[in-house]
């Protein structure tokens, strides 16, 4: 029996092995080592020459210097409730899935996806291999895995019509973002009615699998990995493994990513207030979501690890555009992004090693010893 923690497990609590097994994909060191190095120096450009231009790293630290007892007392709240929120999602997506094993899976992989350069892939194999081990069955598994990924890109998509609304209806700025959120929409329904085509029916995803091998034909002699694919069996998988789950668990799931979003925003926006000082009456909530939701954009660019940057100058300079201070702005950025990624990091790799530490417990107990072998 092999040792490795990412290979699906014996079922904890004395139940029996789920069939089915997993081959996590191996980071490519060449590879890593590039997007690596690529990544970091997107990040550092970011923040040594972006930054400072819309924002200032010296009225940050003012600003931050001058938040009181109160104001950091109700940051930490807000980071507790954001972590708490983060463990919904897989509970949601995998019927019976205890909430701290939902909590162990996601953050976990939010620790390698978001710290291991090109780390994505590795992510998803750790979550298929707890998931296994905690008696996930591998088609469970991997339905629930596909379902908390796409509704975060849907959520993503959605999050800037909705900041884009909030911004309308507080009075504050012009129509310039009217655009952006009409693009949004747009692809947000077309990526939305060809899923719900594809979950409709068999028929249905057999005929867009057609559709889509139609497309592609004019790029198979241009691109390699397109010359003999056959999107109809993938499509038609996919449907089959995900409608069960989704027919069920579309409205859960949706609730939980919501509240992970909402969650991270709760932290900026307290941030926001802390800085300015509560007995203002500072910036309002509208307007710092319009901000944080348009921003979520940038976590739809792949440069660097969870939108580390490109999600924060966005962030700063919308808000700086919508008449917050540049010193504000700054600081709740910068303590936004620190509170909701620092933890998570930490949480992350300490849950990690516990389950690999628990997976090897149970390997080595059903291991036989050399007198019964």
């Amino acid at each position: 029996m092999t040792s490795d923690p990412l290979a699906p497990a014996e079922a904890a609590d004395g139940e029996g092995p789920p069939s089915g097994s997993a081959s996590p994909p191996m980071l490519d060191k060449k590879k890593s080592i590039i997007l690596g190095i690529v990544g970091l120096a997107f990040i550092v450009l970011i923040f040594w020459k972006v930054i400072p231009q819309i924002g200032s790293y010296s009225q940050a630290w003012d600003a931050l210097q001058s938040m009181g007892a109160v104001a950091m007392v109700i940051i930490v709240v807000s980071v507790i409730i954001y972590l708490l929120a983060y463990g919904l999602p897989f509970m949601a997506a995998a019927p019976g899935l205890p909430y701290w094993r939902s909590q162990q899976t996601n953050q976990a992989a939010f620790a390698i996806s978001n710290g291991v350069p090109g780390g994505g892939a590795v992510g998803l194999a750790v979550q298929y291999g707890m998931l296994t081990s905690f008696a996930i069955t591998p088609t469970a598994s991997t339905a629930a895995i596909t379902a908390v990924g796409l509704w975060s890109t849907f959520v993503t998509l959605g999050f800037p019509i909705l900041g884009v609304a909030a911004l309308a209806a507080s009075g504050v700025g012009d129509n310039s973002h009217v655009t952006l959120a009409v693009v949004g929409l747009v692809i947000l329904i077309a990526v939305v009615t060809v899923f719900v085509l594809v979950m409709r029916s068999a028929p249905l995803a057999q005929r867009i699998g057609e559709w889509a091998n139609k497309a592609v034909n004019p790029l198979r002699s241009r691109i390699k990995s397109l010359k003999n694919a056959d999107l109809v069996a993938p499509i038609v998988k996919f449907r089959t493994d995900m409608y069960g789950l989704l027919k069920k668990r579309w409205g859960v799931i949706t609730v939980a990513q919501m509240a992970v979003s909402f969650a991270q925003f709760l932290i900026l926006y307290v941030a926001l207030r802390g800085v300015e000082g509560w007995d203002t009456a500072g910036t309002s909530i509208l307007v710092a979501f319009a901000a944080f939701a348009i921003s979520q954009l940038g976590l739809m660019v792949p440069i660097t690890p969870g939108g580390l940057g490109t999600v924060d100058a966005a962030m700063i300079g919308l808000m700086v555009a919508f008449g917050v201070d540049n010193g504000d702005a700054t600081a709740a950025a910068l303590v936004w992004r620190a509170s909701s990624y620092v933890p998570q990091i930490i949480i992350g790799v300490i849950a990690l090693l516990a389950w690999t530490r628990k997976a090897g417990q149970r390997l080595a107990a059903v291991k036989p010893s050399p007198a019964t072998s």
